[in-house]
Formats: structure tokens, sequence, C-alpha cells
């Protein structure tokens, strides 16, 4: 279905407008993702101390994970845009910090700082705010995508932005890309009050659950597995690309590597994806894009000083990282309980921020410039996605079941709606949050009809 057919003028604008903020925001922290690692070489005190080169790549994660969940708390107190502002204003200073630095040093405080506005729950959660319980998911796909699109568009163009403004010149572009997604936030996108949403934000009674469920840490290992190798991967192949005394591929050049292969990736996945979910094959196409990702590291770890191998190597990373990226989102609304989808979401996403400060750890204490051992790096992400291939083979098969949300009526009949709602073909669980003004239920969608929910709610009697 198409957002225009599912979401009135106001969500539409919303969504559209949140989205955009995500993807500024996402863009700024992208960009530099493949020029980083030789930018920072360049600082003084790199060379005495090269692992800080990972460290500052991946140090914006440690800061998101420390402070996504209370950027969302507070978003609940004092209201949703304050706390995003905030947040875009932090991330302005760190990029103003970075655009200085003349050290690794300060180059490190500055992601730090930039880390530390967490925002990404707080803007999930004013989506939720601004949009019909019913249409949450379409919002978030929305969403998701523009996280997707962010993250290509920032891969290619990073080397051409370089050879035009420098790294500095990127990191000054980021802080001005914040300043207008401010500017987004308070013109564009309508006041709402806060409200919780179990479906989108985190519930700490729900956190012990939550963590103690072997299908979801599954799931939160493979998403930290996923970013640690992708930040770990970034700290030498940039190196690798403009290193030596023959460098493979000017850094002016290099989109002409990237375009290509993201293009060529993501048309790969779309079919990939669309078997997963319309042929029910979730699982085995979750090995499948592993054990690709897998093979394009193991393939980057021995023939790293070919550009047409490097070139294949990566179309096999990024068919495998795109089609996870698609599917862990989808695998943990299947696992996880009604109502606590938020919590499970938020579990997920700071094992993905914690995933990347530990990637650019990883590679940050493996690479020895002198030496330029490469593959070692590249073997230690092998090894990595190898232990979370055999953890996904021992995964269970998932339920395909995902979650609807419909508002309560004023006056209900407690039990007897939960009874007649579960009678419904293709309900599988329901449950009723009054405090929310709020009916969750897992759902097949191919037996489930919308309507006869909605007529089953609208049948309802005062009691």
């Amino acid at each position: 279905m198409s957002i225009q057919k599912n979401l009135d003028r106001r969500e539409r604008r919303s969504v559209i407008s949140l989205a955009s903020i995500f993807g500024l925001r996402l863009l700024g922290l992208f960009l530099v993702l493949p020029v980083f690692s030789v930018y920072a070489h360049s600082l003084h005190g790199a060379h005495a101390d090269p692992a800080l080169v990972g460290i500052a790549l991946g140090a914006y994660g440690l800061t998101q994970a420390i402070f996504q969940v209370p950027f969302g708390r507070l978003s609940d107190r004092f209201g949703r845009k304050p706390i995003i502002a905030l947040g875009l204003f932090i991330f302005f200073i760190g990029s103003i910090i970075a655009a200085l630095s003349t050290s690794i040093g300060w180059l490190l405080a500055g992601r730090v700082i930039q880390g530390s506005g967490a925002i990404a729950a707080a803007i999930i959660a004013l989506t939720a705010d601004l949009v019909r319980e019913e249409r949450w998911t379409r919002a978030m796909a929305v969403i998701g995508i523009t996280i997707g699109v962010s993250f290509s568009i920032s891969l290619v163009l990073s080397a051409p932005l370089t050879h035009w403004i420098g790294v500095p010149g990127i990191f000054w572009l980021t802080a001005i890309l914040s300043l207008l997604a401010i500017a987004v936030l308070y013109l564009v996108i309508p006041a709402s009050p806060a409200k919780f949403h179990r479906d989108a934000e985190l519930n700490p009674a729900m956190l012990s659950h939550v963590l103690r469920d072997p299908d979801l840490l599954r799931l939160d290992f493979g998403i930290f597995a996923l970013h640690t190798g992708l930040t770990a991967i970034f700290v030498v192949l940039p190196l690798v690309l403009v290193g030596g005394a023959h460098p493979l591929l000017a850094m002016k050049n290099q989109w002409m590597l990237y375009l290509p292969v993201m293009l060529l990736s993501f048309i790969a996945m779309i079919p990939f994806i669309a078997i997963g979910e319309t042929k029910r094959r979730l699982k085995e196409i979750f090995v499948f894009a592993i054990t690709v990702l897998l093979a394009g590291v193991i393939l980057m770890a021995i023939s790293h000083g070919s550009i047409p191998w490097i070139g294949f190597s990566l179309f096999l990373f990024f068919v495998g990282f795109n089609i996870l990226e698609a599917s862990l989102p989808s695998l943990i609304a299947k696992f996880s309980h009604p109502g606590a989808k938020g919590t499970a979401t938020g579990v997920y996403t700071s094992s993905e921020f914690f995933g990347a400060f530990c990637g650019g750890l990883l590679g940050g204490l493996l690479y020895a410039p002198e030496a330029r051992n490469y593959s070692t790096v590249f073997w230690v992400v092998a090894v990595i996605y190898a232990l979370w291939l055999v953890l996904a083979l021992t995964m269970r098969t998932p339920p395909y079941l995902s979650t609807r949300i419909f508002s309560l009526p004023a006056d209900y009949r407690g039990i007897s709606l939960e009874k007649r709602l579960v009678e419904l073909p293709g309900v599988s669980e329901v449950a009723i949050f009054a405090d929310e003004n709020a009916i969750y239920c897992k759902v097949d969608s191919q037996l489930f009809s919308e309507e006869q929910a909605m007529a089953v709610l609208g049948s309802i009697q005062p009691a």
C-alpha cells in the first residue's frame, strides 16, 4: 500500500519531515565513513597511537548507545521537540569541534559529542504521537527506507565531497545539516502532546523479559556483529585503496567503485527480501545473507590488492548487509510480544550503536600502519560473522506475525473484547492497555482482515 493511501495529509507531512531529519543527521554521520581513517591518520598524535583512529571512527556509537534511552525518557517528560532540538544542537557542536580539530584527540572528542545527541528514540516516539496507531507500520517503513538511502548516498558522495571541500568541510556540512533539521522540526512538523507508546518506546517493565528472550538476544547479537564488522572494515578499507607507493584508487575517484557496488547490491537484494516475506522463507534468506556477507569479507582478506576483486567482495558484502538491515527489524517485530516491540527495538538499536563503537575499537587495535596488516582486520571480522552464522542456524523459524494497533473504544467490555478479537481469523495474541488507550494484536497478515477487526471494535457497546 502506498503512503498516500494509508496516511492522511497531516500524517504524510509529519512522517516525511521526520524521515528527513533522520536522513539529514545520518547523512552527516555516514559521509565521513569511507574517508575518515585516511584523514585521521594525517592528524597530530595519530602516528603515536594509531588505535585512536579506529576509536574516533566508532566513538559516536558508544555515546549513542549510552544516551539513547535517557533522551527518549526526557522527551516523555519535557516534550519531543525540545529534546530533539537539544540533540541536534549537541550534534552541531560536535561537528564544529571535529571540523576544527588538528589532533586525533580533538577529533575523538568531536565524535563523542556528536554521538551524545542521541535522538533516534525521541524521533520514533514523536512519529508515534503524530500517526494513528493502525498506520504506524507504514510510517516506520518510510523512515527505514530513508535510513538505507542516506547510507547509500553517503558512500557515493563521500569521496567527491572530500575532494571538493575536504573532510573538515564535510564536518561543517554536517553542522549545517543539523541546523536545517532543527528548522524542519519547528517549521514543518505539527505540534503534538507526548504520549507513551509501547510499540515505539522502551518500557522498563518489559526490559527483563526482552533480555531473557533467546530469539531476541540472537538478533541483538546479529545487529551488533553486523555493525562491528562494518565499522572495522572501514577503518582499513580506505587505507587499502589509497595506501602504498602506488594507490589502487585515488580518493577523488572512489565514487566510481562505490556507485556501481551500491546500485547493484540494492537491486540484487530486492528479490531476496520479497521471497523471504511473501514465500515465508525468512530464516533461509537470513542465513543466506550472513553466508554472502561472510564470503565477501573472506574475499577482501585474500584479494585486497586488486580493485576488481575489492569491487566484487564489496558487492557481496553489501548484498548481505542490505538484506540483513532490512530483515532484522522485521524479525524483531515478529519475535517480540504484544506491547514489547518498543522495548525490544530499543535494546536492538543500542546493540547496533555499541557494535559501531566496538568495530572502530577493534579495527584501531588490530591495524598496524607500519605493517599494513589489512587482512588481519578482515579475518577477525570473518570470524565474528562465522560465529553469527552458527547462531543463526540455531534460530527457530520466526512466526509470521506482525503487530496491528487499534484505538481502544471509550467504553469496552474488557475480556469479551479481547475474546472476540482473538477469535478473528489470523489473530494470534491480543493485549489491551487502557493507560495507552490502545489494543495490540499479533496477526498473520495473510489471514487477518483489518476491516473485520474494525467492525468488532465498532460494535462494542458501553459496559
